[in-house]
């Protein structure tokens, strides 16, 4: 059986030695590359051939790639990098890497032309000074040959066990059983569907509510479907903590019911929270893991691959026991397993780690999106970006060494922005080219900076920093999807500042493309409706296949009531008061038990809270606060116990209005005392107008069906298993309204009061 190979990731394997060291970066963004390499080019010659295929055979190993040009007249073949800074600050086994990957691209060449020598070169373009560095070694084809062997040598020993696992776990997911023999009402039905979108290369959003077994209805047929399929890598990628220990668990059914099944899954988490020394710089002389990394790398990972289920804490043993760093490793063990588990921004961000290793390796995979109806807002958030001149004033205030005067250039230019500006909120149709520029001088200033200062750079330089190198790559995405606005107010002295916000509104155009590279990518959630809004936002394909799934739950077992004479407006809430209270004192007084209830602000569950208090002091209640961490939010959980009786109060759209699991008499009900509608405030009047030219529909898109879909999660917290039973009281006049009702889950029989 042969092996595939890229030659970046031959490379990336075989020749990366001693510290990680990330002080060169961040480089450019991926734009910037492109553009620089097609400036190099266009500096060439006209025998100049760019982006020559090349591959070449060791063994059973076929390595493949592209070599970034060839001069044939200079007998020439060229790697071609960017960056910005200091190049004489580069890491040494950073250049070692790419003069590793000129020598492989120049040995397949010489095999190809039949060579008997060639000159390799590493071009080095600062995409800031436009500045090209050339440095140019000649090499003989049988030197090129030998350094080729011993690479490949070094990677085929690996790459053998892998088709040796990779064998025995296709025969182990071809006889592969579901765990609990039989598929549950509904469960069957998702998961057909799931592989018929496998296997014809299609999209699918899937509403289903909870109780059927979403998550093992999901990822058991696209296990079934690697073999078929040719499927190198699953996703699973989910919103919240939560939903990533679901998957992992399923993961656990699964291996359970086969023992000795060759699978391997990696869960993914955030860096902060994987880092062992979180005040420490990335690079070996700041941090114990960094230092010597890709020197004890190789042991790490041989200890790693024999862990079926790498989740945070196995991931962390196996790194501390070979004193590597958890994160860093995690990240190279994502190109040897074949599930991985993690958060959306994993494959759906501008620079997502998953997606891009899909691409250069040329991976088949099948994406799966636990409670999809998060994407849009989490998508909006990876490609939206805000710059505070609070922040910059502060940053003047410490006068940094070596970038005052660029900090004092883009202050003026920022100056200039809203001198002209009445209003405190303003919209602008075009991207301030003066200002872009003066930001991007002050980025390069800091990397320069970031590259001479090996034990880091003040903690609010590099704040700044990272959010500026996000502000100038989301501008170099502007569109009509996106707004760009200034937020004006009063500073000290009376002098006006101002926040300026590049705010994407519809990510189609960044999230789409992500979802025709998969073979497939299913979307699932209880609420995926309408399905044309979750569609047109996050630019599914126009093939897409919908499935509703039948809930297991009766009508009965939920009593839906919409109270239509109250309301819940903002300037209604302190007539609401004394008529929610009694709502809630009446039904806790006619079934007691534990209860959630909902409001749209912390501020008016507080009132509620304190006059339910005051006027039914012997009703047991507790309540969310603003901020509050894992643990707090674990406390406010443990209260509901099995035949508990009190009140929860939360915030809709919190922390407890999905993604809670309460079942049997844990919460047997929930009030929900407001129709969820987001804010209206100029930033969400400008989304309203932009959603109304693109889509004909601005109050739907903007506040409508974002706030229906808070009100039906919060209410699915009620009904978890197919013996529960329950209230919901829907509590504002708006819920009657028939375009609000055409919404409602259709097992739902709300009736009106």
């Amino acid at each position: 059986m042969s092996y595939r190979v890229a030659v970046r990731a031959l490379c990336e394997f075989s020749a990366k030695v001693g510290d990680l060291d990330l002080r060169f970066t961040p480089s450019p963004s991926a734009q910037e590359g492109i553009s620089g390499h097609q400036r190099v080019v266009a500096r060439r010659g006209p025998d100049y051939e760019a982006e020559i295929s090349l591959e070449g055979q060791f063994a059973s190993l076929q390595v493949r790639g592209r070599a970034d040009g060839y001069d044939p007249q200079l007998n020439r073949l060229e790697e071609i990098k960017t960056y910005r800074g200091d190049l004489a600050r580069q890491p040494v086994n950073h250049r070692q890497l790419h003069w590793a990957q000129a020598r492989v691209y120049g040995w397949l060449l010489c095999q190809q032309r039949g060579l008997d020598a060639i000159n390799l070169a590493l071009v080095y373009l600062d995409v800031d000074s436009d500045t090209q560095t050339l440095i140019e070694q000649r090499c003989s084809a049988d030197e090129l040959e030998q350094f080729f062997n011993t690479q490949c040598g070094v990677f085929l020993a690996w790459a053998e066990q892998q088709v040796q696992r990779v064998a025995s776990r296709n025969a182990g997911l071809q006889a592969l059983g579901f765990p609990y023999g039989q598929l549950r009402s509904g469960q069957r039905e998702l998961a057909e569907s799931v592989y018929k979108a496998v296997s014809t290369g299609r999209c699918l959003m899937a509403q289903a509510t909870t109780g059927i077994g979403k998550t093992l209805g999901t990822l058991f047929p696209l296990l079934k479907a690697v073999v078929p399929q040719q499927l190198d890598k699953i996703y699973f990628l989910t919103a919240k903590t939560p939903g990533r220990a679901l998957a992992l668990e399923a993961l656990q059914q699964v291996h359970g019911s086969a023992p000795g099944l060759e699978l391997r899954s990696l869960e993914l988490v955030a860096r902060d929270k994987a880092c062992e020394y979180p005040e420490n710089a990335c690079h070996g002389e700041s941090c114990p893991l960094a230092r010597g990394f890709y020197d004890r790398l190789p042991a790490a990972r041989e200890a790693a691959r024999k862990v079926s289920i790498l989740d945070k804490a196995a991931l962390r043993e196996i790194a501390l026991a070979h004193q590597v760093c958890p994160y860093y490793l995690g990240q190279e063990m994502a190109r040897w397993v074949d599930v991985l588990v993690a958060d959306y921004n994993y494959y759906f961000d501008q620079s997502a780690m998953l997606h891009g290793l899909a691409q250069v390796n040329q991976w088949r995979v099948a994406v799966l999106v636990d409670e999809a109806h998060n994407l849009v807002e989490r998508a909006r958030q990876m490609y939206s970006a805000s710059l505070d001149q609070w922040q910059l004033t502060a940053l003047r205030r410490s006068k940094p060494a070596g970038i005052t005067s660029a900090l004092d250039r883009l202050n003026r230019q920022w100056n200039a922005l809203h001198k002209s500006q009445l209003a405190p909120y303003q919209v602008l149709d075009a991207l301030p080219e003066a200002f872009l520029k003066a930001l991007q001088q002050c980025i390069g200033l800091i990397q320069e900076q970031l590259n001479l200062q090996p034990a880091g750079l003040d903690p609010q330089v590099l704040q700044f920093f990272f959010q500026a190198l996000q502000f100038m790559r989301i501008s170099e995405l502007f569109d009509g999807h996106f707004l760009f606005d200034i937020s004006k107010r009063d500073g000290p002295g009376k002098r006006s500042l101002s926040t300026l916000s590049l705010r994407n509104v519809v990510p189609a155009a960044q999230i789409g493309p992500r979802m025709a590279a998969a073979r497939s990518v299913t979307l699932f959630s209880a609420t995926l409706s309408p399905r044309h809004y979750y569609a047109d936002l996050l630019g599914m394909p126009a093939d897409t296949a919908w499935l509703e799934v039948a809930s297991p739950f009766a009508a009965e077992q939920l009593r839906v009531q919409v109270i239509s004479g109250v309301s819940t407006r903002f300037q209604h809430r302190a007539a609401s008061l004394a008529s929610i209270v009694e709502l809630i004192a009446g039904q806790y007084a006619a079934e007691p038990g534990n209860y959630l209830a909902f409001f749209s602000s912390f501020d008016y569950l507080q009132q509620v809270a304190a006059l339910l208090a005051q006027q039914h002091p012997q009703i047991v209640q507790w309540s969310q606060a603003p901020g509050m961490d894992e643990a707090q939010r674990q406390g406010f959980l443990q209260r509901f116990v099995a035949h508990g009786q009190g009140i929860g109060f939360a915030v809709l759209g919190g922390a407890f209005g999905e993604g809670v699991d309460l079942p049997g008499t844990r919460l047997i009900g929930a009030f929900v005392a407001t129709l969820g509608l987001p804010q209206v405030n100029p930033v969400n009047e400008q989304v309203k107008q932009r959603m109304g030219r693109l889509f004909g529909a601005g109050f739907d898109y903007t506040y409508l069906y974002p706030g229906v879909q808070k009100v039906i999660q919060a209410a699915g917290r009620v009904i978890r298993g197919i013996d529960d039973r329950g209230t919901v009281m829907l509590i504002d006049d708006r819920f009657a309204e028939e375009r609000v009702r055409r919404m409602f889950p259709a097992w739902w029989a709300p009736l009106n009061k």
